[in-house]
């Protein structure tokens, strides 16, 4: 399936880093571009230069700071106006130009989702309204590309809903190719440098590094503040015979300047302000046939990989020995070369455009028609604590599936039943609940399967397995699906849930639950769709420890445009908090999870208008009802005036690094009186 997509990107001035967008042309896809007119790139002055038939409009620009920069909106506004399927806006979340594109798109009741990038691995808190603007692009958002994973770390937190995609920056492997060897290595090696002349980029450790070794000459491309500096140093130390200074170099003499050298340097500094995202210096480098040595600044290692030599930044000395044994020993340089090479080819623009539709396909919810999921592998994952009987009747029917079990209780008997099934087992060391356990089996799957979890005291047959599978599939936009449920008693269990929310609080209040819309399934006996597992990331947040992980899971896909849903055909049984035998505390660790969810996606203002609804209601209900129902709204009324989170009661091995403890059964529900069950539908 072929896709439109308006990608909107200062950058694209440059010619070749539209490589990206032809790429994605020659796989079939409309790729329309709205660039900067002109703009300051390395220290140069470029302006925009279409192509003939190359879809790129200009827009002027007001500012030259990357974030305090505007376009002129009439471009915009046209393309907006066009039925593109995807949005991708290549600026930081936080610059002006994002806010202006996302505006716009508001305004042009433009309904097509929108992808953003980010290069930003330090964790700033920007100003207002900077920061207010970064979180409003990040939480609507259907995907953000990032060059390095630090910057994938950091928008997640500041409020991307699932999992940030690094694609590397792409290398025109057309231009930037090997040259012969030299058979007789040069009588003075040359190392050399290519980048800005200011502080963090580490040329005065250069410089110090090169004064320890006599047998180096340095070559310097580039040009900036710390020029004049640098000449003076090599002055100071000796070596400016040993060092040329050749000035900015346009971007098609940089092959040949990679090839002339024996190693090329990266020796980047980090300051409170900035660092290394990522290097493209060293990866054009690679695919020059060119060794090269980095310091261990920001992204460089990651960069890199193993395809150079990495030594600890502002060292000299390490730098220094770095370099020489790089142009004294040919296994060394050669070992480099090769994989350096490799390396290059991952970064090829090809490589970049299959990464980015990915993206494009994962927004916008149209698969490849090549895809068969009757071809794709179904793994299963049960999170286990003790009953061993019950985990035997569970994994039975499901032997001709891999199976993954993975043990919060450290028992010798859950181990001998999952081996006995054939199944893989998993002790993680530590009871970090529900949602800690399935993350340790999707470590461990088939990273191409779809995902079913299956409580150990749930029970569902290949032939519903199948009737699930073939529902998840029916719907592009589908990231689980769940069948209908027969409880212990034989009675048919709501499985279907609407989400958590400060207003549903108060509709709980008045009796009114029953009216709301349903959402999301629960996580008992629920399939995942791999690409939803991709695009979501795992149940990352491990302050829910026994209730919410799944609905946290399925609120964060709704925000990323996915559907959940229930199956009828399909069915399963579940006995429902069997794994577990103190309903107390089980009542703590909903309500903590409560909190916990409320706070997480509606702020501290609608956990406590929600915690406002429970009091209000818990104490209607305690004055109201009679008996062990009026009891136990009074019992919830006194939970919701000390706080959930508060006071649940968590084993002590429920956090990172530590033994074992209490119990966890999944998302089987709690055994709580009706009462509860009225006042909170969330307890399933």
């Amino acid at each position: 399936m072929l896709m439109w997509a308006l990608r909107v990107s200062h950058s694209a001035v440059v010619d070749v880093w539209r490589e990206r967008e032809r790429s994605l042309r020659g796989r079939g896809h409309r790729v329309d571009v709205v660039s900067a007119a002109a703009w300051s790139e390395g220290g140069r002055r470029v302006a925009l230069a279409v192509r003939p038939g190359e879809p790129v409009v200009p827009a002027g620009t007001v500012g030259s700071h990357p974030a305090l920069f505007v376009y002129d909106p009439r471009p915009l506004w046209r393309a907006l106006g066009r039925p593109v399927d995807v949005i991708d806006v290549h600026e930081e979340p936080f610059a002006l130009a994002t806010a202006e594109v996302l505006a716009l798109r508001w305004l042009r009741r433009q309904r097509a989702p929108y992808l953003l990038y980010s290069a930003q691995n330090i964790d700033k808190r920007h100003p207002v309204p900077f920061r207010w603007l970064e979180r409003a692009a990040l939480r609507h958002a259907t995907g953000v590309n990032v060059c390095n994973d630090a910057a994938g770390r950091i928008v997640e937190r500041k409020g991307f809903p699932g999992r940030a995609r690094t694609i590397d920056l792409g290398t025109d492997l057309a231009a930037f190719t090997p040259g012969e060897y030299a058979v007789t290595p040069r009588p003075v090696p040359v190392v050399g440098f290519a980048g800005r002349l200011d502080a963090a980029k580490g040329v005065e450790v250069l410089l110090r590094a090169a004064a320890l070794e006599p047998g180096l000459r340095l070559r310097l491309v580039g040009d900036g503040p710390q020029r004049r500096e640098l000449e003076a140093l090599a002055r100071t130390l000796g070596i400016d015979d040993r060092v040329e200074l050749l000035g900015a170099l346009a971007p098609e003499q940089l092959p040949d300047f990679y090839r002339s050298l024996d190693v090329l340097a990266v020796p980047s500094l980090t300051t409170a302000s900035w660092v290394e995202q990522f290097g493209r210096v060293a990866v054009e480098a690679m695919a020059c046939g060119t060794p090269v040595v980095v310091s261990d600044s920001g992204a460089l290692p990651e960069v890199v990989g193993d395809a150079a030599l990495v030594v600890p930044e502002g060292d000299a000395v390490a730098l220094a020995k770095a370099l020489s044994t790089v142009v004294h020993d040919p296994d060394v340089a050669s070992r480099l070369r090769t994989s350096g090479l490799a390396r290059a080819a991952e970064t090829s623009w090809d490589r970049i455009a299959v990464e980015q539709e990915a993206m494009y396909r994962a927004a916008t919810k149209q698969w490849s028609d090549e895809i068969d999921w009757h071809d794709r592998p179904l793994e299963v994952i049960v999170v286990a604590y003790g009953q061993p009987g019950l985990l035997r009747e569970a994994l039975a029917p499901l032997g001709d599936l891999p199976v993954t079990v993975v043990d919060n209780s450290s028992s010798a008997d859950v181990r001998a039943v999952a081996e006995a099934a054939g199944a893989r087992y998993v002790d993680p060391g530590r009871n970090g609940g529900f949602g800690a356990g399935v993350n340790e089996g999707l470590r461990l799957v088939d990273p191409r399967a779809d995902v079913l979890l299956v409580n150990p005291d749930a029970v569902v047959l290949p032939a519903d397995v199948d009737r699930l599978r073939s529902a998840l599939h029916a719907e592009p936009d589908l990231a689980s699906v769940g069948p209908t449920q027969i409880d212990a008693s034989g009675s048919v269990a709501r499985v279907e849930w609407p989400f958590p929310s400060p207003l549903a609080t108060w509709v709980e209040a008045a009796g009114l639950g029953r009216l709301r819309r349903n959402r999301y399934v629960i996580g008992s006996v629920l399939l995942l769709r791999r690409e939803a597992i991709d695009h979501v990331g795992p149940f990352d947040d491990e302050r829910f420890f026994l209730y919410a992980e799944e609905t946290d899971w399925a609120h964060r896909a709704v925000r990323l445009g996915w559907r959940h849903s229930l199956v009828p055909a399909a069915r399963a049984t579940h006995v429902g908090a069997a794994t577990s035998t103190d309903a107390t505390r089980r009542e703590g660790h909903f309500h903590a999870a409560q909190e916990v969810y409320l706070r997480k996606h509606h702020g501290a203002l609608g956990w406590h208008v929600a915690r406002a609804g429970q009091v209000v209601g818990s104490a209607l209900r305690g004055v109201v009802l009679p008996g062990p129902r009026g009891e136990a709204a009074r019992s919830r009324l006194r939970l919701y005036l000390s706080g959930p989170v508060r006071s649940e009661v968590r084993p002590e091995d429920s956090r990172p690094a530590r033994g074992h403890g209490a119990p966890v059964g999944g998302t089987a529900a709690p055994a709580v009186p009706k009462t509860f069950v009225d006042a909170g539908p969330e307890m399933r």
